[in-house]
């Protein structure tokens, strides 16, 4: 499990741990939602989740 939040003025999409209480400016994903996340292209995807979650940061580039 992992919360989502995104900047869209910056275009970028950070991943985190599960957030321990529930607020409307995130949204909370499951395990395998969490692990495929896909941003527009030209974005930035911040996995910023724990090393057991295996977080990673990509930077996605327009191609």
């Amino acid at each position: 499990m992992a919360t989502l939040a995104y900047a869209y003025s910056d275009g970028v999409v950070w991943l985190e741990d599960l957030a321990p209480e529930a607020h409307p400016m995130v949204h909370d994903l499951c395990g395998p939602h969490a692990d495929t996340v896909r941003v527009p292209r030209g974005w930035t995807l911040r996995d910023q989740r724990g090393v057991a979650s295996g977080g990673v940061q990509l930077d996605l580039i327009a191609g």
